[in-house]
């Protein structure tokens, strides 16, 4: 329909605040032959971000791109369990020049037989002209135990440890300054109080125009539960803030909610956040909506 603004996209986006949803139709459509992850590994990450661009602009039917910091890499090859298997995997990258800057690349097609080869020889191409190499089996382990990562952090918690992610997006051309920015922002992010954090990213959505930035951060859960609370506060505001400042969107999937409404005027401008209001002012009249949500000069 091309009949002015799309209302629905109105309520859709508005996490509840303007409206609620009460009837879905889902669209499906019919399981491919194949599905499958490959991972490759490029020397270091100005290759890898060339990659992910390339990858991105080349009108492939790709389902999913996943191209991993050094860092992220570097902890990803850690916490393979299988001890034989983590040095056979890091024998095999250093024999094809694969170093200690080295990014993986995770790359997934769906469809016919042919239609899949014909996807990774394209694939290949790319990766060939950034220096990358295919790493076999990590792409298929990824494949089957990417839903099993969740858990680990009931664990990590027992162990006495938070982990928390966060997520943004920003064009290509300023992509660079704010993947140097954030996960070392977020490293130092407790430096007063002398705690370490462990942080580490990778681009999970790409475009043609830019992509998401994933960043997962660890850090110590102190003995007082409200210290671990302020703990998370000072990271989660340190990154709002890096990623405001770099113009980057202050979420890119997870939504706006309470905790990112401060930041939201960065992105929408003062008629753009008075636009809101009309429109709270207009489906919400009496206020009984998710207050706070969006725009946060509102009581709960």
């Amino acid at each position: 329909s091309a009949a002015g603004p799309d209302l629905r996209e109105v309520v859709l986006g508005s996490e509840g605040r303007f409206g609620i949803l009460t009837d879905v139709t889902v669209r499906t459509s019919t399981r491919p032959p194949r599905d499958i992850v490959r991972a490759y590994s490029v020397p270091d990450w100005d290759r890898a971000l060339a990659l992910g661009r390339s990858l991105a602009s080349a009108g492939l039917p790709l389902t999913m791109v996943r191209v991993s910091t050094p860092m992220e890499t570097a902890t990803t090859l850690t916490m393979v369990a299988d001890e034989r298997r983590r040095r056979l995997l890091r024998g095999y990258l250093g024999w094809r020049h694969q170093g200690p800057e080295a990014c993986l690349i995770l790359v997934g097609s769906a469809g016919t037989d042919r239609l899949v080869r014909a996807v990774e020889g394209e694939v290949a191409h790319v990766v060939k002209a950034q220096r990358g190499i295919g790493v076999p089996g990590v792409g298929l382990t990824w494949q089957r135990e990417r839903f099993r990562a969740p858990y680990l952090r009931n664990t990590l918690w027992s162990a006495g440890y938070a982990v928390d992610t966060l997520e943004t997006a920003i064009d290509w051309a300023r992509l660079p300054d704010l993947a140097a920015a954030l996960a070392p922002a977020l490293r130092h992010g407790l430096d007063a109080i002398g705690e370490r954090v462990l942080a580490y990213s990778h681009l999970s959505h790409l475009y043609p125009s830019g992509s998401s930035l994933y960043v997962t951060c660890v850090f110590r859960l102190a003995a007082d539960p409200d210290e671990s609370v302020a703990r998370w506060q000072r990271l989660k505001r340190l990154a709002s803030e890096t990623i405001v400042e770099h113009g980057g969107t202050i979420s890119h999937q997870h939504g706006v909610g309470r905790v990112h409404a401060p930041y939201l005027s960065a992105e929408k401008g003062p008629i753009g956040m008075g636009a809101l209001a009309a429109l709270r002012d207009r489906f919400d009249p009496d206020g009984v909506m998710a207050r706070g949500v969006l725009l946060e000069d509102e009581p709960r």
